[in-house]
C-alpha cells in the first residue's frame, strides 16, 4: 500500500537530515516514492510503500518525529495521478 506522511515541520534542517539517513535504512519491501516540501519548509509530504500505515509511522517517527508533527494515511492509489501501481 501507499502511505502518505503529511508533516508540519518545526526544524527543517533536522527533519530532512533525519529522513536522508532514514532513506538508506528502509524496512525490507518498503520503497520511498515521493518526498517534497513547501518552499518555506514548513510542510512536507512523503509517500512510502509498505505493508502498513503503522509500520511507516514507526519507521518515519524514529528518524524525524522529534522535528515535525506528522499524520499518516493510506493513499487512495486507485484514484491517484502519477503513483506507480
Amino acid at each position: 500500500m501507499h502511505v502518505m506522511a503529511v508533516s508540519s515541520v518545526s526544524d527543517n534542517a533536522k527533519f530532512w537530515g533525519g529522513l536522508k539517513k532514514a532513506h538508506s535504512k528502509l524496512p525490507k519491501g518498503a520503497k520511498w516514492v515521493l518526498a517534497v516540501a513547501s518552499k518555506d519548509g514548513a510542510k512536507a509530504v512523503n509517500v512510502i510503500t509498505h505493508d502498513s500505515v503503522d509500520g511507516v509511522r514507526e519507521f518515519f517517527d524514529s528518524h524525524a518525529g522529534a522535528y515535525a508533527t506528522t499524520e499518516f494515511f493510506e493513499a487512495d492509489a486507485a484514484n491517484a495521478v502519477g503513483l506507480p501501481r
